[in-house]
């Protein structure tokens, strides 16, 4: 039976990550109310945007809902928020629901990059992992070439740690854990065994605690207590997740972070969350994604993207 673990952060975050950050202003000062919803890997950047916004325009309301990457495309699709970030793309389903309520598609738009990590307790000497045995630990269906299941730590040649194998992931409804089982399982299923999380914080705490247990969460969340596991490519090279192997995509499981917005074709943003993906895009707001442990994004790539949406340039 897969298990969920509900730290108090969670509620919170379900709810409302981040409600009216300033006091009321003049009404000239007013932009609008920001509502958003979507990615719980995103929710520490969401909230600082948005307090940095918030700044910048006294009075303005902003209302962050983290409750998974799954739940932004409903949100946007129903018109109950203009902004879905996603740690994941759209699926096709989604996608083609949005087109089907609106007639036009969703803007993506690319914010930072990001990666998932596998992680051990800090004294595991595992050293690396090929992309086949990292699908015998995590998945029953072996789909990446494996020819059975890896179950005990003496099957990856260690002798310590001894016993079976604990796995820590996250849930369903997360971004994170649709794209550690498209790319890692090669599309498979996950052993029902695996302990499920609402939030990466929690797996690394879980994997910090525990010498037997092995767990994959977000960049941003490597801690002391865990060791992260380079993963070995078919030649043979060890691929460590370094924020510039992120950067150039060499890291294999990489990824971009993504907010997904309903912009009618010719049409401009209301103001606040015009005012929002000005702030995302901006060498300001990049500085915001370094600070918290993602990576930011190529001045050209931001270029491009305000240029394609209609925004000033820097």
């Amino acid at each position: 039976m897969t298990r969920a673990y509900r730290s108090p952060s969670f509620w919170a975050a379900l709810l409302i990550v981040a409600a009216l950050f300033a006091a009321p202003a003049e009404a000239e000062h007013r932009i609008g109310t920001l509502d958003t919803v979507g990615s719980d890997t995103m929710a520490g950047l969401m909230l600082r945007w948005g307090e940095r916004l918030a700044r910048r325009h006294p009075g303005m309301r902003v209302q962050l809902q983290a409750s998974g990457s799954a739940s932004a495309p409903t949100a946007l699709t129903a018109g109950t928020t203009l902004v879905g970030p996603m740690s994941r793309p759209m699926t096709e389903a989604e996608h083609q629901a949005f087109v089907a309520r609106y007639g036009y598609p969703p803007r993506e738009v690319v914010v930072a990059r990001d990666a998932l990590v596998v992680v051990v307790h800090r004294h595991n000497p595992l050293s690396s992992l090929s992309r086949q045995q990292l699908d015998a630990v995590f998945s029953e269906t072996y789909r990446c070439g494996a020819e059975g299941g890896l179950r005990r730590w003496a099957a990856l040649g260690l002798e310590v740690p001894s016993g079976r194998i604990v796995l820590h992931g996250r849930n369903a409804v997360s971004g994170t854990h649709d794209l550690f089982r498209r790319e890692a399982l090669c599309g498979g299923r996950f052993r029902p065994s695996v302990n499920e999380h609402p939030g990466s914080a929690a797996v690394v705490a879980a994997v910090a605690a525990d010498p037997q247990a092995i767990g994959y969460a977000g960049l941003n969340h490597l801690m002391p207590s865990v060791r992260p596991i380079p993963l070995r490519d078919a030649e043979g090279v060890q691929r460590a997740p370094e924020p510039s192997a992120v950067r150039r995509g060499d890291y294999p499981l990489a990824r971009d972070l993504r907010l997904y917005v309903n912009l009618p074709p010719g049409e401009s943003l209301p103001a606040a969350e015009q005012a929002f993906i000005e702030l995302v895009l901006s060498a300001e707001g990049q500085a915001i994604v370094e600070e918290l442990g993602f990576v930011s994004l190529p001045g050209a790539v931001l270029s491009r993207q305000r240029r394609r949406l209609g925004l000033e340039a820097e």
